[in-house]
């Protein structure tokens, strides 16, 4: 879910595609992948999903705007520190892997 969010905002259909197909598959319900590639605030997907979602957007946005306030919602959802680091680290290598293949 993070992959295909972020490469939506990026720009990057190679990656919607690609990983919106591994999506549909793990999902099990494929019509969420087309929703969360278009607009994941309006997804069937849970609350928490909603709220890691939110936060890579942001990390992929505008990363110098994170601040405590992120991570006590996502402590909220049940997000543990190694948790939020993973949704940034994931964000970051593909907002790099989403500006390479673009350029490509």
């Amino acid at each position: 879910m993070i992959v295909v969010t972020t490469s939506a905002v990026n720009n990057c259909l190679y990656c919607v595609v690609a990983h919106g197909a591994i999506l549909r598959i793990y999902e099990k319900k494929p019509f969420v992948a087309d929703q969360v590639a278009v607009n994941h605030r309006k997804a069937d997907i849970t609350p928490r999903q909603k709220a890691m979602l939110d936060f890579a957007v942001k990390v992929c946005k505008d990363a110098g705007r994170v601040d405590d306030a992120d991570f006590a919602t996502l402590h909220a959802h049940g997000f543990s520190d190694e948790d939020i680091w993973d949704i940034a680290v994931i964000t970051a290598f593909f907002g790099l892997s989403n500006r390479m293949a673009n350029v490509m």
